[in-house]
């Protein structure tokens, strides 16, 4: 990690992480929890190794397994273990030697699921290893948004994720300026490497594998040339992004909208602020709405309407089916449907207030008040506590449910089936693969 940025307005300093600057508003909190992530991740791959090597020798003691079981176990086991090294190698500026992943798995971490580092694992594959059908689809719907011949001048790319079409962009259209914005450090390690034109390696474990070994497949990953200069990948969030107003041309939203956990009309209004005047927003990818509040589940109608009152002229509008994470080693993809646009800004819109955060969650002296949710979690913790500390591998369930009434933390009725549901959850939760 390098000292980093100063912001010649406020005097902020913002760390640089792996030749990524971390524009941030707590940049050391972010970093601490992939950090956090990347532990529980390796242990993860680690014990996923073990997993399948200690299934092959109970099975194999069990009953001859047929040699083609055993070598998918074997591979499967040493893609794991090689993975850990990959990516250790690959995130480096993140390692911390040391760091107790059971320890950060009980303390949790703040960042919501979608930014987990897997979560959008196998795009990394499809933008730089088997996907030149994908890419070339979703380019061409951008093409045909944008015309040939456009002039992109200065231009922002919100959730560039591995980067793939954002060097299209940059390589096709020759912008003066382009910068790819992303939270995720995988991702953005990622497209670091391959705008450089550095080659990568990273496995592959696809969803459901075509054949014997396709449950782990070592890729390469490559850019088909380096980049031109001209480009600045930073990390950075696509609802706080640290850019002056009018500081940009074009803005580019790529499979970004339905997944960025804002409803549309004050995302809208955020991408209309980073506009100068006439600008132009490109959009692109799913309009999957699905996991947000009913009101906000936005037909294509609906979504026209709110980008027309963020103060964008009607947009040029384009829908195509293209092929969607078709992995040639998986037997899970699919068709889908996209949506692209490109509108022109006309008018300034207000920008959203920012997100409120407690004072006690910025400033370290400020007492944390007794909040009835941390009541809950202090009586819960307290009560799971005991609950592990009593196993001892000669305690039953009834053992435990009377000495958990005898503290008086549940009552008697109640005790043996919240320990019996207890250790179910725990059982489960072991036998499930999390996501970091």
């Amino acid at each position: 990690m390098s000292a980093g940025w100063i912001c010649d307005v406020c005097g902020a300093g913002y760390p640089v992480v792996g030749d990524v600057p971390w524009l941030l508003r707590e940049p050391q909190d972010a970093i601490a929890e992939w950090r956090a992530r990347l532990a529980l991740l390796t242990r993860q791959l680690g014990d996923d190794a073990s997993r399948a090597d200690r299934e092959l020798a109970r099975l194999t003691d069990q009953s001859a397994l047929p040699d083609r079981t055993v070598q998918r176990l074997q591979h499967l086991s040493e893609a794991n273990r090689k993975q850990v090294a990959l990516l250790e190698n690959l995130l480096r500026p993140l390692v911390l030697p040391g760091v107790l992943a059971s320890v950060q798995r009980g303390l949790g971490t703040s960042l919501p699921i979608e930014q987990g580092l897997t979560n959008y694992y196998v795009n990394l594959h499809r933008d730089w290893a088997w996907g030149g059908e994908e890419n070339d689809a979703t380019f061409t719907e951008v093409r045909a948004v944008l015309g040939s011949q456009a002039q992109l001048g200065r231009t922002l790319i919100l959730g560039a994720g591995a980067g793939r079409l954002a060097y299209d962009i940059h390589e096709g259209y020759a912008p003066p300026l382009t910068v790819l914005t992303d939270y995720n450090p995988l991702l953005l390690f990622v497209a670091r490497e391959m705008f450089a034109g550095r080659d990568l390696q990273l496995y592959e474990f696809p969803v459901a594998p075509r054949g014997l070994l396709d449950s782990a497949v070592l890729r390469r990953l490559s850019a088909p040339r380096a980049a031109r200069g001209g480009y600045h990948i930073v990390a950075a969030d696509a609802l706080d992004a640290p850019f002056a107003p009018g500081s940009f041309d074009t803005v580019v939203t790529p499979w970004l909208i339905d997944v960025v956990g804002e409803p549309l009309a004050p995302f809208a209004a955020r991408v209309n602020h980073w506009l100068k005047p006439r600008g132009r927003w490109i959009n692109t990818g799913s309009l999957a709405f699905n996991r947000a509040p009913f009101a906000e589940r936005l037909s294509l109608d609906e979504t026209l309407q709110i980008v027309t009152a963020s103060g964008f002229a009607p947009p040029d509008l384009r829908e195509a089916t293209i092929p969607y994470m078709r992995s040639p080693a998986s037997r899970h993809g699919r068709l889908e449907t996209v949506v692209s646009w490109s509108a022109i800004k006309r008018e300034a819109a207000t920008y959203p207030a920012a997100r409120r955060v407690p004072q006690w969650l910025t400033n370290d002296s400020v007492p944390v008040p007794r909040t009835a949710a941390l009541e809950f979690e202090s009586v819960s913790s307290r009560v799971h506590a005991f609950m592990l500390a009593l196993v001892n591998g000669e305690r039953s369930v009834r053992d435990m449910a009377r000495l958990i009434a005898e503290q008086r933390l549940l009552p008697a009725d109640e005790a043996e089936a919240a320990v019996r549901r207890f250790l179910r959850r725990a059982f489960e939760a072991s036998e499930q693969r999390d996501q970091y």
